[in-house]
């Protein structure tokens, strides 16, 4: 989400960019066309009209999306590792760039949704050509280039997650409420389950990723020590029921209960409500009362609010408070990744339900340094004013999470398919 992740913000590889990789060239090409291929799988139930959408600044357009992901692999792999390599269209280099500014030109985050042109005929086109290019390359050139093209896999990934939840925040102000994936099923529910809390003993603990074993991005990096206090984490998510009842008791009333940022911009949120007739923020994005009765919009289109599944679309000043209102705290993104790498059997929906918010600011790990060139934005001017989240969602594509992953996001956000998970210090 990028997954992962902030739109559009992935992290280079830090062992693979500084080493030619073993990946056997057969298995990265066929991991290659599975990928390309689920991408396209993803908007099978759109129109063309649908992959145009971009509802708000924040998010991007389908068709962006799917084109962006091609500009990747033709800029960074095709463009320098082939000189026969002729490009689709000069103008995409401009169009679909999303921040590299190492690379040149971009065309305006907010106004993606004015681009009729190029079709989605002609993006689905562009794929191809990039797909039939990057096949026809000769085995020790993409043995070469195994590290950017396993780069350019996970990238794609992580745009599959944020396909679909930028289209559910598109579809989400049509009144009609159409569905995105009338089969989607929602997360299993242990709502059931009284919410208990895991110890865990604190001490020097080992964080990060050491990019010996599989992919990893370059944020997650290096590993390194740190010290951790006894701690307890709840053994599952808060649910949506425990949520309501945290709003029928005044909580998005009662200013001690929030950070400061997030009291002022839930009150300019009521101020815009009564000035522009505006949403206000007063429940979880996705949620809709009529006459009486909670809805929750989900891919599957609206549908009544399940007390017992996990409460989704959080930002993080709601979870903070929420966390306060409960007596209770955000994890740190150590506590969760040491509770998470021990695999404890009572720790519920860690990786497969919502990205979970931690207490933690996105910082650079001690002795962070970002590669070279303009593969090196990938994260490091990232790294101001965001807040970590840990686990995964419902979304995010199949092995492409683990217990070192770090997402972020604005802490204002709520559009990202993000929950709570409660911590204590241990008595």
């Amino acid at each position: 989400m990028a997954t992962a992740t902030q739109a559009d913000n992935t992290a280079a590889p830090q062992s693979a960019l500084k080493k030619k990789s073993d990946v056997k060239t057969s298995s990265l090409l066929k991991g290659y066309q599975t990928i390309r291929q689920h991408s396209e799988q993803l908007i099978a139930n759109l129109s063309a009209e649908d992959c145009a959408l971009q509802a708000a600044d924040f998010v991007s357009p389908a068709k962006w999306h799917l084109a962006h992901t091609s500009w990747f692999f033709e800029t960074f792999i095709l463009l320098h590792a082939n000189p026969d390599y002729v490009a689709y269209n000069d103008h995409f280099q401009v169009l679909f760039n999303s921040y590299y500014n190492g690379i040149g030109e971009q065309f305006p985050r907010p106004q993606r949704h004015i681009l009729s042109r190029p079709s989605l005929e002609d993006v689905l086109a562009y794929r191809r050509h990039v797909d039939a290019a990057m096949h026809a390359l000769q085995d020790d050139v993409i043995a070469e280039q195994a590290a950017f093209i396993t780069l350019g896999l996970n990238h794609e990934q992580q745009h599959q997650e944020l396909l679909l939840m930028d289209t559910k925040y598109n579809f989400f102000q049509n009144p009609l409420y159409p569905a995105l994936l009338p089969e989607h099923k929602m997360a299993y529910s242990h709502g059931h389950k009284t919410i208990e809390f895991v110890e865990f003993s604190g001490g020097v603990k080992t964080i990060g990723n050491d990019a010996t074993d599989g992919f990893c991005f370059d944020n997650e990096t290096p590993q390194h020590n740190q010290y951790l206090a006894d701690f307890q984490l709840s053994n599952r998510l808060v649910t949506n029921g425990e949520y309501l009842k945290f709003i029928q008791e005044g909580g998005y009333d009662n200013a001690s209960l929030w950070l400061s940022d997030g009291w002022s911009a839930l009150q300019t949120s009521r101020l815009r409500a009564h000035v522009k007739k505006a949403p206000k923020v007063q429940a979880p994005l996705y949620w809709v009362q009529k006459e009486g009765q909670w809805f929750e919009f989900s891919l599957r289109g609206l549908i009544p609010m399940d007390p017992h599944q996990p409460v989704r679309h959080l930002s993080f000043y709601e979870a903070s408070a929420y966390a306060a209102w409960a007596e209770c705290r955000l994890p740190s993104e150590a506590e969760w990744e040491v509770a998470a790498g021990q695999g404890h059997a009572d720790l519920l929906q860690m990786f497969d339900v919502c990205w979970q918010w931690t207490q933690s600011a996105y910082a650079p790990y001690p002795g962070f340094k970002a590669v070279s060139g303009a593969v090196g934005e990938y994260n490091g001017k990232f790294m101001c004013n965001q807040m970590v989240l840990r686990g995964g969602c419902g979304l995010t594509p199949a092995g492409h999470v683990r217990a070192s992953y770090r997402n972020f996001f604005y802490p204002q956000d709520q559009w990202p398919m993000t929950g709570l998970r409660l911590a204590k210090d241990s008595e």
